[in-house]
């Protein structure tokens, strides 16, 4: 999150969830621990109207309006009683009236970041990201951090970061960003690679322990650069058998937070969240960073 300033500083889309209020309380300590403006941001999706003739944008109803402003005001004191005794963030506060991933979305071309919850209001199977928050993932210019409301109630300040590395060039954003949260918050940096994705796919007989050590020799080249410019964060290498998917939900658990690239070596790129990062953002134990390329 290094950088010139930003009209929008650390972006929170809020909406009354659960999942929102706990993006809130995450957002806050990310500000306080950075010094960093908060905008909190409230869209109203329109409502169109088709008939009789041609499509027209319905007025906003009072209900609606009043709605929003109890929202906003609601995730101010959620941040404010969510900083304690430290130095509250300034504190921004918008609503729009447009498609909810549309506005976030070009918000974010002026955000250093932006932090949703994984899912919102909407009546949508607990098992898959929220509308907003996979559709942010997809368009957003900027990191865009998920929270789950039932696993980020108390991070635990001693607990590592974890980053998953692919071995792509898609994995560099993602890497620096994982070493600056570590930096920033003193914490032990985990960097997670799967045999297959350097070039290794484990079959019956394999030598094991030689192709480890291959391993760990490729993560600690990528690694080496980044560990020059941050000597201070001390790094754990992991080298696991094949469905980062799963190892990097396994690491969550014992995590603060998980930094993800939004595409590693599939194709699509541009068009498909990589599946890595779609099943971490939706099942992980911790907050998700997914960094776009």
């Amino acid at each position: 999150m290094s950088g010139s300033a930003s009209k929008y500083g650390l972006l929170i889309g809020v909406d009354g969830s659960a999942d929102s209020e706990a993006a809130i309380r995450w957002g806050a300590a990310e500000a306080v621990m950075r010094d960093a403006p908060v905008t909190l941001m409230h869209v109203v999706a329109s409502v169109v109207v088709s008939w009789p003739v041609m499509p027209v944008a319905a007025s906003i109803p009072e209900w609606q309006e009043e709605n929003a402003h109890r929202v906003i005001q609601h995730a101010q004191n959620t941040l404010l009683a969510s900083v304690g005794e430290s130095k509250p963030p300034k504190v921004h506060t918008e609503v729009q009236h447009a498609s909810i991933v549309a506005a976030l979305s070009d918000a974010t071309r002026d955000a250093r970041m932006v932090v949703v919850g994984c899912r919102g209001m909407g009546l949508i199977e607990r098992t898959l990201l929220g509308s907003v928050s996979s559709g942010l993932v997809h368009h957003a210019h900027c990191p865009v951090v998920i929270v789950h409301a039932d696993e980020a109630q108390a991070a635990d300040p001693s607990s590592p970061i974890v980053v998953g590395i692919d071995g792509s060039p898609a994995s560099e954003p993602a890497i620096a960003l994982a070493f600056d949260e570590a930096s920033h918050r003193g914490a032990e940096l985990v960097a997670l690679q799967a045999w297959s994705d350097v070039g290794v796919f484990p079959i019956l007989g394999m030598n094991w322990h030689e192709y480890e050590d291959q391993g760990h020799e490729v993560l600690s080249e990528r690694l080496a650069g980044w560990q020059e410019k941050y000597p201070d964060v001390q790094i754990r290498q992991r080298i696991v058998c094949d469905q980062p998917a799963r190892w990097l939900v396994d690491e969550s658990e014992r995590a603060q937070l998980v930094v993800v690239g939004s595409h590693g070596r599939g194709g699509f790129t541009g068009m498909l969240l990589g599946s890595v990062s779609s099943a971490v953002a939706r099942t992980a134990k911790a907050p998700v960073i997914v960094v776009r390329s």
